[in-house]
Parts: structure tokens; C-alpha cells; sequence
């Protein structure tokens, strides 16, 4: 079937280029947030995760505190987001949805049902170094009866232990959906985070960067089937700014 992703690798991309063009984006007054969008738009994550490495053995300085530094809002969240290793990407949000004020179910069940299980043995082990538990054990900790033996089951080697209580029937039917059909179920995920009054930033994040390497051809014809909208025009509707520039370069197109 080929490659479904938006994001492709950029001919000839080069670190210490790279850095320097980031370096001059930031230094001075003000910000050049279009030469941060064209670099990091433009580049797979695993030519930017190393651009970190590069920017601290050039300049001697943390490329993710200077961004922080320069940026805000939405737009500084997603660069970050583009920033980090899918695996601790995935952690971090994890880490997240279980320890934020009340569990993001929603979150655990897209991450731990639409990852492979070799990517899930990578998010657990990365888990347990960062923040010095289980994803076993946090999840196990934060959540209750049925659901958590499903999670926990789908942390452990993503099979699926179908307990449907009737508190958690969305949740399950959830993710048999993601497993089921994968690109309709991040097509309807990203319209419920845009849909209504104000936008699940964190989720439509979330999505973006994580998809846009694996199937965000398919989600946008999805999104397109069941919405008869393009995703382009819908995030391009919902957001704005810097932080709208850098969502549509990994949407990829307008359909």
C-alpha cells in the first residue's frame, strides 16, 4: 500500500544546518515562527528528535528552554510535541491522562489500542525510567474494576480482554473501534476535539504529530467520507495562527 504518512524524509537534511536556522529564528528581537514552521514542518521526527543533540554540542544551550522561552500557547505545545521520540512522546501523554485532575480514559485507549505491541514494550519501559512506576501499576492505581484490566491488558501486549461493564461500554466499544478500523477512529477522534465550544488542543496535538508518520492519508480520507469536509478545512476553521501553520503542514493537504 505504500506510505501513508504526510511527513516525508527531507533530501539531504542536515543538523548543524538545521540548528543554525533555529538559532537564527530565535535570536534577536522577536521570533521568525515561519522559519521554525518550514524546518520542523518539513522534517520526519527522526530527523528532528536528533536537532536537540545538535543545537546543545553547537551553541552549548537546550534547544527545548530556548523554544520555551520564545514561544506560547498551542503553537510552543506542538512544537515540543514534534520535539520528542514517539515512544516518550506517548509516555509523557500517558503520564498525563493518569495524573491530570481525573483520568483521560479517552487517551489511554487511543494510545495502548492503536499501537503496536513492540511500540507498547518501548512506551512501558520509558514509562518506568522517567517517572519511576509501571504503566501497570499507574494505571492500575488510577482507574477501576473492568476498565482497568482492559487497559492493563492492552499496556501489557494489546490483547484485548473484553469486560464490558456498564460504566465503561464507550470506553471498550472504543477501542474494538481503533483496533477495528484505525484511521476512522482518529478521523472521528479529531472531530470530537474540534467540535463545539473550544478545541481539545491537547488531543488534536496529540493526533497530529503521532499520525502523521503512520496514516494521516487515510484519516483524511476518512475525516473527508464521514464529515464531507476535509480535515484541512476543519482545522484550518478551528485554529489560527502560528499554531494553525504548523497543524496543516502535518495535515499534508487539502484533499
Amino acid at each position: 500500500m505504500g506510505y501513508r504518512g504526510t511527513i516525508k524524509d527531507f533530501p539531504g537534511a542536515d543538523p548543524l544546518r538545521d540548528v543554525e536556522v533555529l538559532r537564527k529564528a530565535m535570536k534577536g528581537f522577536g521570533t521568525d515562527e515561519n522559519a521554525i514552521i518550514e524546518l520542523l514542518g518539513s522534517r520526519p521526527n527522526k530527523q528532528r528528535v536528533p536537532l536537540k543533540a545538535a543545537y546543545k554540542t553547537t551553541y552549548g544551550k537546550d534547544l527545548v528552554s530556548d523554544l520555551k522561552s520564545e514561544l506560547r500557547g498551542n503553537f510552543e505545545s506542538l512544537v515540543l510535541a514534534m520535539l520528542k521520540a514517539p515512544a516518550h512522546f506517548d509516555a509523557s501523554e500517558l503520564r498525563e491522562a493518569i495524573s491530570g485532575a481525573g483520568t483521560d480514559e479517552a487517551c489511554l485507549i487511543e494510545i495502548l489500542s492503536s499501537r503496536s505491541n513492540a511500540e507498547i514494550r518501548e512506551i512501558t519501559k520509558i514509562y518506568k525510567a522517567e517517572y519511576g512506576k509501571s504503566l501497570e501499576d499507574a494505571i492500575s492505581g488510577d482507574t477501576s474494576g473492568h476498565f482497568r484490566r482492559l487497559l492493563v491488558s492492552l499496556s501489557q501486549v494489546q490483547t484485548l480482554i473484553m469486560c464490558i461493564v456498564s460504566n465503561h461500554v464507550p470506553s471498550v466499544y472504543f477501542s474494538v473501534k481503533c483496533i477495528k478500523n484505525t484511521p476512522a477512529y482518529f478521523a472521528e477522534r479529531l472531530h470530537k476535539a474540534m467540535q463545539g465550544a473550544g478545541t481539545k488542543d491537547r488531543t488534536l496535538i496529540r493526533i497530529m504529530v503521532s499520525r502523521s508518520e503512520v496514516d494521516m492519508l487515510d484519516i483524511r480520507q476518512e475525516y473527508l467520507r464521514l464529515y464531507g469536509m476535509s480535515l484541512y478545512t476543519a482545522i484550518s476553521g478551528d485554529t489560527s495562527g502560528d499554531y494553525k501553520k504548523l497543524l496543516l503542514k502535518l495535515c499534508g493537504g487539502s484533499d
